[in-house]
C-alpha cells in the first residue's frame, strides 16, 4: 500500500509534532449590526415619556376644540328648535321627542345639555328676552329723540308693541311665569331692563327733563306697571286694543313727570 502523505503537524508545547486534524480557515466575523444614526436614536426615557400609560390617552388640542364646537352647535340646535315649537305649540303642547326630531339630534344629546324640558324652556325664555332687549336698545340708539324723557317714552312704546305677538309674547309673557314662576320674570327684568331704565331716568333728571325723583324708586314703579301691562296685553282677547289703551295711560304718566313750569 502506498504510504499516506504526511501532513506537518503543529508544534506542541514540548516541541513535538501534534497529530491534530487539519486546520480550518476561520469564518470571517459577522459585521456589526447597523446602528441608527445618532440623530434618529431616542433615549429610552423619552420613549417611555412619549408612550401613554395603559388606560390613558392624549387628546390633541384640535380634537378637543372640535368636540367643544360640536357640543355648542348641538345646544344651539336644541334651543332654536325648542323656541320654534314652544312659540307655535306652547310649553304643554310640545314634547321632547318633537324637539329632538326638529333639532335632528338624539334624545341623549338633549339630556346631556339640559336637565329636563323645563330647563330647556328656561334657556329659550332667556334667549327670547335677550333678543328683544338688544333690539330695543339698537332702535333707541338709532333713533333721534328730542330729549332723554322722549327716549324713555319711545322705549316704553316699543316694548308694548313687542308684547302684542310673536314668540316673546307666548314664551316669555304667557308660559314663562306659569312654567318657571314669577322669579324667572324678575330675573330677566333685573338682567335686561332695570339697569338701562335707571340709567335713562338718571340722564333725564340730570338734564332737567324729569322732576328730581330717586331714579331707582321710579324705575321700580315703572317696571311694575310695564310688567302688568305686558301680561295684560299678552292675555287679552284683543291684544292690539289693550296695548293702545295701556300705552296711552303710561305715556301720559311719563309726560306728567316733566318739571312744572313756574
Amino acid at each position: 500500500m502506498a504510504a499516506k502523505a504526511q501532513v506537518p503537524g503543529r508544534q506542541g508545547p514540548q516541541g513535538l509534532e501534534s497529530q491534530d486534524q487539519p486546520s480550518v480557515e476561520p469564518e470571517p466575523p459577522e459585521p456589526p449590526a447597523e446602528q441608527e444614526p445618532s440623530a434618529q436614536r431616542e433615549p429610552e426615557t423619552q420613549r417611555r415619556q412619549r408612550t401613554p400609560r395603559a388606560g390613558t390617552s392624549r387628546v390633541p388640542a384640535a380634537s378637543s376644540a372640535r368636540r367643544a364646537e360640536h357640543a355648542a352647535d348641538t345646544r344651539e340646535a336644541l334651543v332654536a328648535a325648542a323656541r320654534r315649537l314652544f312659540a307655535a305649540e306652547g310649553f304643554d303642547g310640545t314634547g321632547t321627542e318633537q324637539i329632538v326630531a326638529e333639532a335632528r339630534v338624539t334624545r341623549g344629546a338633549l339630556y346631556h345639555h339640559f336637565r329636563d324640558k323645563a330647563d330647556l324652556f328656561r334657556a329659550v325664555m332667556g334667549q327670547a328676552a335677550a333678543d328683544v332687549a338688544q333690539r330695543l336698545i339698537d332702535e333707541q340708539l338709532a333713533a333721534e329723540a328730542t330729549s332723554p324723557l322722549d327716549d324713555i317714552r319711545d322705549g316704553v312704546s316699543a316694548f308694548l308693541d313687542v308684547c302684542i305677538g310673536g314668540d316673546f309674547q307666548r314664551i316669555v309673557l304667557v308660559d314663562g311665569p306659569r312654567v318657571l314662576g314669577a322669579d324667572a320674570w324678575e330675573a330677566l327684568v333685573d338682567r335686561y331692563g332695570r339697569g338701562i331704565l335707571e340709567e335713562w331716568l338718571s340722564r333725564a333728571a340730570a338734564t332737567g327733563d324729569l322732576d328730581a325723583v330717586p331714579p331707582r324708586a321710579l324705575a321700580r314703579l315703572l317696571i311694575a306697571m310695564l310688567t302688568e301691562a305686558s301680561l295684560a296685553i299678552a292675555r287679552a282677547d284683543d291684544p292690539a286694543a289693550e296695548r293702545a289703551d295701556l300705552g296711552d295711560v303710561l305715556d301720559r304718566m311719563l309726560t306728567g313727570l316733566r318739571p312744572r313750569l313756574g
